[in-house]
């Protein structure tokens, strides 16, 4: 018989993309355990993600917490009476932390040297060299627990559990120098609305911005309304791109808090980006999206691609290790905006 575990802790303290293929993991976690009590541990930066699962029952942010004193935080979280922690992204403190807490079983990978100090169930597998996908290596960490660790990536698209972004009227409001704009009227019913997502905050290779703007040439504008997103940083680096293509986009740069941006993805047809938050995000909620990718392990789309039911990637088979400390990959550039465009067409005959 199947142990009834009544509350698990998932920790994963890094990013946006990370975050989303981790939610496959909790879901499955739910229909294993339907009683049990979820928590996970991310960053605020994250909690937006995070709200949208339906069964994480409580979050925590790391970021609010780090600041107290080890004795505090293991206090803390003894008092949580957590069964299981499930150290997604292995952080040394919080496995120390965890281990005081006295939490029974605690599983992380063996390929972390602190953990075999500090987590009583190790499972053995390395990101870094494996072929298989970040969603499929979070499911390794099920093992202990002896629940099925293996499913398709189309299986996985069913799996994130998700509800459908909402926020309050008042939050729709965004501003555009001194207009105030309602995130719905951004739309045009009467048109695809696309994304163009450039940058990647250094996450990932970048297609580069000429090739961006080649695809906005080759594009309709009568039938596509095309918007280009990013961080507020994200937009000064675009500033001579942004002005000179001011008459055939909308720039949404630095425009949404991140409650927004997913609310407003929630309402787009289709992204085109490079390995980043943006795209995992428009993938998981179902949207058209086009990832393009370096072909260099370990940050190639084996790995990193999006998962979704309508999601596409475009890699070079070039081999490209010589790029691999560079800001840009040759190979990855080499990729064409025919080629993109083709994928786009293909959806919207």
């Amino acid at each position: 018989m199947k142990k009834q575990f009544k509350t698990f802790l998932i920790s994963r303290t890094d990013n946006l993309g990370d975050v989303v293929l981790s939610l496959p993991l909790v879901t499955i976690l739910k229909k294993f355990f339907p009683e049990a009590h979820i928590i996970f541990l991310g960053k605020s930066y994250t909690k937006p993600i995070l709200q949208l699962s339906e069964y994480i029952d409580e979050i925590l942010c790391w970021d609010e917490l780090e600041t107290k004193p080890d004795s505090e935080l293991v206090s803390f979280f003894a008092e949580k009476n957590i069964d299981v922690a499930i150290h997604v992204f292995p952080d040394k403190r919080i496995a120390n932390i965890v281990k005081k807490a006295k939490i029974k079983m605690r599983i992380g990978t063996s390929h972390r040297f602190f953990h075999w100090t500090t987590c009583n169930k190790k499972v053995r597998f390395s990101r870094k060299k494996s072929n298989l996908h970040e969603a499929e290596l979070n499911l390794k960490l099920l093992k202990p627990l002896k629940l099925k660790t293996k499913y398709s990536l189309q299986e996985l698209t069913t799996l994130y559990g998700i509800k459908a972004p909402q926020i309050a009227e008042e939050e729709k409001i965004v501003y555009f120098s001194d207009k105030k704009i309602n995130i719905d009227d951004l739309i045009d019913n009467n048109k695809i609305n696309l994304v163009l997502h450039p940058k990647t905050k250094g996450s990932a290779k970048e297609w580069g911005i000429d090739n961006f703007g080649k695809l906005i040439d080759s594009l309709s504008k009568e039938k596509f309304k095309i918007f280009i997103s990013g961080t507020k940083a994200d937009g000064e680096l675009m500033r001579d791109f942004l002005y000179d293509y001011q008459d055939m986009v909308t720039d949404v740069t630095g425009r949404f808090t991140l409650e927004q941006f997913i609310y407003f993805l929630s309402k787009i047809d289709g992204l085109i980006a490079a390995s980043t938050g943006p795209l995992h995000i428009a993938a998981m909620l179902g949207k058209f999206v086009v990832g393009i990718y370096a072909p260099m392990r370990p940050i190639f789309p084996r790995r990193w691609a999006p998962i979704g039911n309508d999601a596409h990637y475009l890699v070079s088979n070039k081999s490209c290790q010589e790029c691999k400390d560079s800001k840009d990959c040759d190979s990855m550039l080499c990729i064409t905006p025919e080629q993109v465009l083709a994928i786009i067409h293909k959806k919207w005959q």
